[in-house]
């Protein structure tokens, strides 16, 4: 696995080390994901399944618990991103 060491913290994250934020790394085919307070937890996809689990969000069409609606179950064998 490549080690990746291009991570860039969210500018709405503050400048210092210890806040809890959304970091970002990217290769030319895949996006990893990961909280600054676990950094050794990294969520892989690439950046068409991002960008339509992003569009179905703002649209709406993904089930929430405020919705009421209950999500499907996840496969830990599949990824969530597979497009």
């Amino acid at each position: 696995m490549t080690t990746l060491d291009n991570w860039q913290k969210s500018s709405f994250s503050g400048s210092g080390d210890g806040n809890n934020c959304l970091e970002l790394a990217a290769t030319p085919t895949t996006l990893h994901l990961r909280e600054s307070d676990t950094p050794t937890t990294v969520l892989t996809t690439t950046p068409a399944a991002l960008t339509h689990l992003l569009a179905s969000i703002r649209q709406s069409s993904v089930p929430t618990a405020q919705s009421g609606v209950t999500p499907p179950a996840l496969n830990p064998a599949t990824s969530l991103f597979s497009s």
